[in-house]
């Protein structure tokens, strides 16, 4: 179960001075859509009469064991009238309907029985869980440390809720019915089972969010000035393989664009709504989504919270209307979203170009600064599988992304820009479990942590910079002070294997050069290994080229070198291009991590804070400086060193062509970053 922060409560008037409605919840079911769940109140009867009396005769006699066609007014004020203490009982609503309810009744100081009732239209879809789990710790909050239930034998599916929930679940057989004890203390397995169902629901919300088979732009505007413009242009230009519906005011005639003036007229269901429209139609017009059948939203406009209080309140409004259809939030002052998958190729975003394809995540907060961080991934030229930014991080955020990145096997690096961290707890936990299996870089402000961002109304911590700092640490995370610094990691991380040891060799074609990236080694935790690196350039540009290759061949074939820096002044006459080509190549071949640092280098042919890839798919990351190489190289030497990385879960990264034979090689376990499709 993923429980998300409520954006709304039911109706105060109706509510008991007892009501607890800070148990009120918006939560993420098993196929990803969300509900909104909260305590009963006596005017939830007509709700209850309704539920009721859509449900099977089955369902009934096996929550009642009997057949009830109705409830009587005896047994619908008994229902929904609670004191929340001794009598606890919470209903989901999806669309403003019930459609799980579950209830706690107690029995003794410590004992309560359970009781559940899932809609027939809605089951499978974890709400079981999702109740059993709040009621107990609500029942915990109240002194209650043990559940019981008595269940028909044949009523296979609640007596399974309580075995996957992770509980040490006793089962007696009496008079025809199972009766079932256990304790609600959490154990090791329960909140192992807790995280688990958690990590799926949110992955397959984001993983629904970002392969969309219909979009529908609302706004769409043949306006070259406008964001609904930029959306259309964007999805069409990124080649994405499905259906794209535009709406409008205006006609917007577009190849490969169905026009229509109201989302009405759309004959299917749509899967993602992108909004582009004033700020006051957006809450009709998210609503107008919810009943086409869209899974999320996007919304670009602006002007909620980061306008003040009365904005805030209206982010907050536009979230509940979302969340009661069941649909994720991306935004508000969102510029949208990528997925590079070549089965979806969608560029759902007002940025220019679909980036190149590759294996790094990205995820940005605020739009200006995910335009400076795409910026930089572009001048990298670092292959992106996915990129999306929160704007005001309403509902879908950071840890939603590490949570469909832990799963995704097209994510390889997973790269994240902070100006706040709304929940340190789960971030902590998430971010662990991920680095298990993929670099996770965190580029944040000094600032991140200790006020929130414009727009964004989640908590956030207030520890000191260090104190965040200490937990990135544990978490397993590398640190990135700025944006370029982040995409210097990447590009080391997301195009070479992973190193298995922190001893580098360097190969320069200069004495300071070689001393000044070996005291940077130094410097930086890595072990220097004594080489004859130092390369004899000054015999003309063919023999420059071949001393330079011999060298780099010599040294990334040392069974004792783990990592290989190739540090260059300009050569006249040298073929830079071919040279770079060659040293890619090499590295491949002896599956040694290597970087390339030019000095020097300017004009179009130079190779600098860059990847560059051969035409076979052979990769090099390229930097003008040995400071900014050696750091962004020993922060991946960090990351794989660290003694609680697994070693069975890395693959060759897909860049290249071919996988080299690991039987025979010289670094036969070095761990190579996941490869795969995300389908």
């Amino acid at each position: 179960m993923a429980t998300l922060k409520s954006m709304g409560s039911h109706d105060e008037g109706s509510q008991s001075p007892s009501y607890p409605e800070y148990w009120e919840a918006d939560v993420i079911m098993r196929d990803g859509a969300t509900a909104h769940l909260r305590p009963i109140s006596p005017d939830d009867r007509e709700l209850l009469t309704e539920f009721h009396g859509k449900q099977s005769e089955d369902s009934i006699y096996l929550r009642f064991f009997s057949y009830k066609p109705s409830l009587s007014e005896k047994e619908l004020a008994r229902f929904t009238t609670v004191d929340h203490v001794d009598r606890v009982c919470f209903i989901l609503l999806l669309d403003g309907k019930m459609i799980g309810v579950g209830r706690y009744d107690r029995t003794s100081d410590r004992v309560a029985e359970v009781a559940f009732m899932i809609s027939d239209h809605h089951q499978g879809r974890g709400i079981g869980s999702i109740l059993l789990e709040h009621l107990a710790a609500a029942a915990r909050e109240n002194g209650i440390d043990r559940f019981t239930a008595e269940v028909l034998p044949e009523n296979r599916k609640m007596l399974h809720v309580f075995v996957e929930a992770g509980y040490d679940v006793s089962r007696q057989f009496e008079d025809g019915v199972v009766v079932v004890d256990f304790d609600i203390d959490p154990t090791e397995k329960s909140l192992a089972v807790m995280e688990s169902r958690e990590h799926r629901a949110e992955a397959r919300s984001i993983q629904e969010l970002l392969s969309p088979k219909v979009i529908a732009v609302i706004g769409a505007s043949s306006d070259a000035d406008h964001a609904g413009y930029h959306a259309v242009e964007g999805i069409l230009n990124g080649g994405y393989t499905g259906t794209l519906y535009g709406v409008g005011n205006t006609p917007y005639e577009r190849d490969g664009l169905t026009f229509v003036e109201k989302v009405q007229e759309i004959s299917e269901k749509i899967d993602l709504a992108i909004i582009a429209v004033p700020r006051e139609a957006v809450e009709s017009t998210i609503a107008e989504s919810g009943r086409a059948g869209a899974k999320a939203v996007v919304i670009m406009t602006g002007g909620y919270a980061e306008a003040g209080a009365e904005g805030a309140a209206q982010q907050r409004r536009l979230v509940r209307i979302a969340r009661a259809s069941g649909m994720r939030v991306v935004g508000p002052a969102s510029l949208g979203f990528i997925n590079t998958s070549e089965e979806v190729s969608l560029n759902a975003s007002v940025l220019p170009r679909m980036p190149k394809l590759g294996g790094l995540g990205l995820f940005t907060q605020s739009g200006s600064i995910g335009t400076m961080v795409y910026g930089a991934a572009r001048r990298h030229k670092v292959g992106l599988s996915s990129y999306l930014s929160a704007g005001n991080r309403a509902d879908v955020s950071g840890n939603d992304m590490m949570q469909y990145w832990e799963d995704d096997l097209s994510t390889t690096v997973c790269g994240l820009y902070l100006q706040s961290v709304g929940n340190p707890r789960k971030f902590s936990r998430i971010a662990r479990r991920l680095s298990r299996s993929k670099p996770v870089i965190v580029a944040k402000s000094e600032v991140t942590g200790l006020r929130l961002p414009p727009g964004h109304t989640g908590r956030t911590t207030q520890a000191p910079p260090g104190a965040l700092d200490a937990m990135f640490r544990q978490a397993g995370v590398i640190r990135a002070a700025t944006a370029e610094q982040l995409l210097d990691i990447a590009s080391v991380a997301e195009s070479q294997p992973v190193p298995e040891n922190n001893r580098v060799a360097v190969v320069a074609n200069a004495l300071a050069l070689s001393q000044l990236a070996e005291d940077s080694a130094i410097r930086l935790g890595m072990e220097p290994i004594v080489s004859d690196g130092n390369v004899d350039t000054s015999q003309g540009p063919q023999h420059a080229h071949q001393a330079i290759i011999d060298a780099v061949r010599q040294n990334a074939a040392r069974d004792d070198v783990a990592s290989l820096v190739v540090v260059l002044m300009p050569v006249p006459g040298l073929d830079h291009h071919a040279l770079v080509d060659q040293i890619a190549r090499e590295a491949r071949t002896a599956e040694c991590t290597a970087i390339g640092v030019f000095t020097g280098q300017f004009g179009s042919d130079a190779k600098t804070a860059t990847v560059h890839t051969t035409d076979d798919g052979a990769s090099l990351p390229c930097f003008d400086s040995p400071g900014a190489a050696l750091l962004a190289l020993s922060s991946v030497v960090t990351y794989s060193t660290c003694a609680t990385r697994t070693t069975d879960t890395w693959r060759f990264p897909r860049t290249s062509t071919t996988t080299p034979s690991r039987s025979s090689s010289k670094n036969s376990s070095r761990r190579y970053p996941a490869t795969g499709s995300t389908n």
